[in-house]
């Protein structure tokens, strides 16, 4: 058994391009793990073993690896950067205790370190930051730090200072032992060492120590008075142990800094994830739900190896040995051979191998215990979400929710040969990733692919490709358009048939109103006296609730509608709960033409990266594609834009960025809200769906 105190589930997160695999890599060679480093501008990275991450020099999915330091154990996942992966960022932070934030020097908090940054604060997971590329032109320890401060709202606690910068960045500053790392040119990790710090940093350094102490004392009253009023200076050990409190408890986050792809400062990094960031047993444990409601039971699934088992799913990967399946162990043990129940599905599950991951290599395990992240191999019927657990003691943990696509294109298999692989290999990537959505066209007969961005979708088309040697055909792509209304209206309908055998009847009286913005549909009861007997309330909402699927303009969801049932009628011996579910039907298609119906059209956050002497360009050309500026922010190496756009108006938008700014700008763009499309493009996306359907 593996003391669970020595235990850290980590995540390293960050914007696309600050560095995340990069440290990952030098993390592993540190710890000894791997013997070379390989670089992801080589497309070599150890975590970024698919072909289409080695091509463009990103992360896709999150991969696992463990790994030893100073007798810890650490399981690391390195997650994606771009914002069309986000989903994999949210599900490893749900599984793990601590983080490391990765933020680039030169640009600072970007948009997609504040969405991950978000979804770390909502999974209360406890974090260190690491201000990466301090080697870089134009990087900035001190800006970034107050950047953190202003746009993330976080208290960082500065930990290391860094001993020059850009070109003449040498090393680091340690402010708690007032001792300076400095590190030679060979770029080899371990060829440092330690001096003192240089004369002209001593000032900076024993105020940062300072603020240091007066920070982390607050965590413990006794240090606080002793150290204020009889200025007592707590011991080295004291500090951690108080450093270690408020990291728990989210009060403020130790901020590091160094340069991953020179070497520079990752050693005080995993120093600070051992002497820091939690372990299983210190954070609090995950709450488990009813598996009828949904609801908190107010029970938790505590973390011991004495407890029954417990774990959740939370990634499924295909590979060449079939399907693995990521779990996150809570509490309890497995063995190998043991038999597990999926709550989700009530069926039982034997476990045959389990593998601790390294990237795309794997070690044979036979046991694990609770604080594992590990990978069980050719499990049926489990998919993202799911909580495994002893047969005998059945319980569901807190399940994860996952964002809507807002993109889809339509795609067809080029020959037959190519259809039978095409459902098989989609089987597989929908179970792997939850927000990849695949539908059927019932008309046209199309595969309808559906994702949260151009990227997502052209790698889903690629991995298709490569992958599974499906090949596709590939339409424009579609936005998710929605509809709504924008009247109330009073309106009565009756359900009547009488043709032999029993009859039908149901009589409705109702109003239909606009909701507010975000509510989805609503519907209410105030009929008085029994005029609908309560019986067919529940037959009526579902009447109603089946018809919001396809509104009446071109069929698409409808959106934020009232609906108040608030007289009718019935017949002792024909009313039924399927004549009120008719009735309810009948009238949405009587009444929702005439309550004003209006297309909606999702608009995205986009913030583009831009040198300063294009930023006319970019923002007249966000005006022309409809986008409402809404910031401005000047960086030391050019400016951001943040503005709201419609998504029609983004297809293809990177090309012409590139074009604009000589290849220099970056943007990345998230969905934000729904909003109504003006006149003339709602006559065009409706034209379309007829000429579609006229097909």
């Amino acid at each position: 058994m593996t003391d669970l105190s020595k235990y850290r589930n980590i995540g390293i997160f960050a914007h696309v391009d600050a560095g995340k695999t990069t440290s990952t890599e030098r993390i592993l060679k540190l710890t000894g793990k791997i013997h070379k480093t390989g670089e992801v501008h080589d497309g070599a990275a150890t975590t970024d073993f698919m072909e289409q991450e080695a091509e463009r020099g990103i992360t896709i999915q999150s991969a696992a690896t463990t790994c030893f330091w100073k007798d810890h154990r650490l399981n690391i996942i390195d997650t994606p950067g771009h914002v069309d992966f986000t989903v994999e960022v949210y599900r490893s932070l749900k599984v793990l205790d601590g983080g490391v934030g990765v933020f680039c020097g030169s640009g600072g908090v970007e948009p997609q370190s504040e969405t991950n940054w978000r979804y770390a604060n909502e999974s209360e997971v406890a974090r260190l930051i690491f201000v990466n590329k301090l080697d870089r032109m134009g990087a900035d320890f001190y800006r970034v730090v107050d950047q953190v401060k202003n746009v993330l709202g976080a208290n960082p606690l500065v930990m290391t200072l860094p001993i020059g910068i850009e070109d003449d960045f040498k090393g680091v500053v340690d402010v708690l032992s007032q001792k300076a790392y400095i590190w030679d040119d060979t770029g080899l990790p371990e060829n440092y060492e330690i001096v003192d710090i240089p004369a002209d940093m001593v000032d900076d350094a024993q105020m940062y120590r300072e603020q240091l102490i007066e920070t982390a004392v607050e965590q413990d009253e006794d240090l606080m008075m002793a150290y204020l009023e009889e200025g007592t200076e707590p011991t080295e050990e004291e500090i951690k142990r108080c450093i270690r409190e408020g990291t728990r408890k989210l009060d403020f986050f130790p901020t590091y800094c160094g340069s991953a792809f020179k070497n520079k400062g990752i050693q005080l990094v995993l120093d600070a994830v051992v002497d820091y960031l939690p372990s299983p047993t210190e954070v609090d444990p995950q709450e488990l739900t009813d598996p009828d409601t949904g609801e908190l039971t107010g029970k938790v699934a505590t973390v011991s190896i004495d407890e029954p088992f417990r774990a959740l799913a939370f990634k499924i990967m295909d590979d060449r040995f079939g399907a693995l399946t990521f779990i996150r162990i809570y509490s309890g043990q497995l063995n190998k051979g043991d038999t597990i129940l999926n709550s989700f599905t009530g069926k039982t599950e034997r476990i045959g191998r389990m593998v601790e991951m390294h990237a795309d290599d794997r070690t044979e395990l036979d046991h694990a215990q609770a604080g594992d992240i590990i990978a069980v191999v050719g499990m049926k019927n489990v998919q993202t979400g799911h909580t495994l657990c002893d047969p005998k003691h059945e319980c569901t943990l807190e399940p994860m929710i996952f964002p809507e696509p807002v993109i889809s294109i339509a795609v067809k298999p080029k020959d037959k040969g190519s259809t039978e692989k095409m459902g098989v290999a989609i089987g597989k990537m929908v179970a792997e990733d939850p927000s990849f959505i695949v539908e059927t066209d019932e008309d046209s007969g199309e595969t309808i692919l559906k994702g949260m961005g151009e990227l997502h979708l052209d790698i889903k088309v690629d991995i298709l490709k490569r992958t599974y040697g499906v090949e596709l055909e590939v339409g424009q792509p579609q936005v998710a358009y929605r509809e709504t209304i924008t009247q109330a209206i009073e309106d009565s309908y009756t359900h009547k048939k009488q043709s032999g055998g029993s009859g039908q009847f149901g009589k409705i009286d109702y109003r239909i109103k606009p909701g507010e913005p975000g509510t989805g549909f609503n519907f209410t009861s105030t009929v008085v006296g029994g005029n609908v007997p309560k019986e067919f309330f529940p037959a009526i909402e579902k009447g109603f609730a089946g018809m919001m699927e396809t509104g009446p303009l071109a069929g698409f969801p409808v959106l934020d509608v009232e609906i108040e049932l608030y007289d009718g009628g019935f017949h002792a011996v024909d009313s039924s709960a399927v004549a009120f579910e008719i009735a309810a039907k009948g009238a949405y298609r009587q009444s929702m033409p005439k309550a004003g119906p209006q297309l909606l059209e999702p608009v995205m956050k986009v913030d583009v990266f831009t040198p300063e002497d294009h930023v006319g360009d970019v923002i007249g050309d966000l005006n022309r594609r409809r986008g409402m500026i809404k910031d401005q922010e000047a960086g030391a190496t050019g400016v951001r834009v943040k503005a709201d756009v419609p998504l029609a108006e983004m297809f293809g938008y990177i090309g012409h960025l590139r074009t604009m700014t000589s290849g220099r700008g970056q943007f990345s763009m998230e969905f934000s809200h729904y909003m109504p499309c003006p006149a003339n493009v709602a006559e065009e996306v409706i034209a379309a769906v007829k000429e579609r359907e006229g097909k």
